[in-house]
């Protein structure tokens, strides 16, 4: 759980915080009191929870691409953070495919930039970058993977994030390598989640905002692959791991270097039609969908499941969602802004309801009634 005595008034450099993930963590470290730098592209939808959420507003906002490393740098020596947080990606399996020379320049040499300007900035105490699950050599087996598997990737956006982590892995043991003085200062770790769901994300080819944009349009959403089973998760449990991380890294910044897997309970790792089904029935009427097969589309694994034991066994950090619950809470998002709530609002009290859940005795305890927003 995130600690406000070790995040207020804590200089943190977000890459990427223009993103729906960006968005949430951003937020999430304003509300702790921790004075947030970001550096990122625009927007990259179009309605995007960085605009409606005004997460500018309490921070420096800094418009940048992380592929100009003269860029990165500069922004960073001026920052001075403590806390590296890298999420600027491409982050699309699909677009991917049709833009793979800017798939691998922004997640390979935007990488590169941003711990390069790392090694400049004496500040810097810990930083995460934040990769995928797909980064694995994925063998659609039974077996969940683990920190120590081999990394792979068969398209280029889960192959790019594989070569993150070959680079992030590089730096570490370049210059930062155990027992010298950059490794007892500096702390350098990866943070690998599943699929992240949650309210403010209007991605395409992601299966929630899809499905919300079909819900919202009373037209049947189309699945393409229903049978497809992926480590679900709401944004805010990875999120929580990532600030648990960060503190741990700051302390003890070589015990807590290398890799780390966040995503769900085995029993949450769920097929794509049922996903769909559940958060149809959370939203009520006209949300439907049907099944239609897309012969000409790219390759995507059909099974990913992703084992987190070592984040629960080391960092205390578990799930504290039910998946069914997840949806809930994104279809409560969802109706909230629908009804013109104020956006930021809303994703503060969830932020705060998700506090509240890890404060309390029991994590998985059996979901009470639902809450009203």
């Amino acid at each position: 759980m995130a600690h406000m005595s070790f995040w207020s008034g804590r200089r943190v450099f977000v890459t990427g915080h223009t993103g729906f993930k960006g968005s949430w963590l951003t937020l999430w470290l304003q509300r702790l009191g921790a004075h947030v730098t970001g550096y990122a592209l625009e927007a990259p939808t179009q309605p995007s929870l960085f605009e409606e959420a005004q997460i500018a507003h309490g921070l420096e906002h800094i418009a940048g691409d992380v592929r100009d490393a003269h860029a990165v740098r500069a922004a960073m020596q001026r920052a001075q953070p403590e806390v590296v947080f890298h999420l600027a990606a491409q982050s699309l399996v699909r677009r991917s495919y049709a833009e793979p020379v800017e798939t691998y320049a922004t997640n390979v040499m935007g990488t590169v930039h941003v711990l390069d300007a790392v090694r400049h900035v004496d500040s810097v105490r810990a930083v995460i970058n934040v990769t995928t699950d797909k980064c694995y050599e994925n063998l659609e087996t039974q077996r969940a993977y683990r920190e120590s598997d081999a990394l792979g990737g068969r398209d280029p956006y889960s192959n790019s994030k594989a070569c993150s982590e070959l680079v992030m892995q590089a730096y570490r043991q370049s210059f930062f390598e155990p027992g010298t003085d950059a490794a007892t200062r500096t702390g350098l770790a990866t943070a690998r989640a599943g699929n992240v769901i949650g309210g403010g994300d209007w991605a395409v080819d992601r299966l929630v905002p899809d499905l919300l944009r079909a819900f919202d349009s009373c037209v049947p959403a189309i699945l393409r692959r229903p049978g497809a089973v992926r480590p679900w998760q709401h944004v805010l449990e990875p999120l929580a791991g990532y600030l648990t991380l960060a503190e741990r890294l700051y302390d003890e910044p070589q015990h807590y270097s290398g890799a780390w897997n966040f995503g769900p309970r085995p029993e949450d790792m769920r097929a794509v039609g049922e996903i769909a089904a559940a958060l149809s029935s959370a939203l009520g009427e006209h949300a439907s969908f049907v099944v239609q097969a897309d012969a000409g589309a790219p390759h995507e694994a059909g099974l990913l499941l992703l084992d987190a034991s070592k984040a629960r066994r080391e960092l205390s950090w578990d799930s504290a969602l039910e998946l069914e619950e997840a949806l809930v809470w994104i279809a409560q998002w969802h109706q909230a802004r629908k009804a013109g709530r104020s956006v930021r609002q809303i994703t503060l009290e969830q932020i705060g309801r998700y506090e509240a859940r890890l404060g309390g005795t029991a994590i998985r305890a059996a979901v009470p009634a639902i809450e009203r927003l």
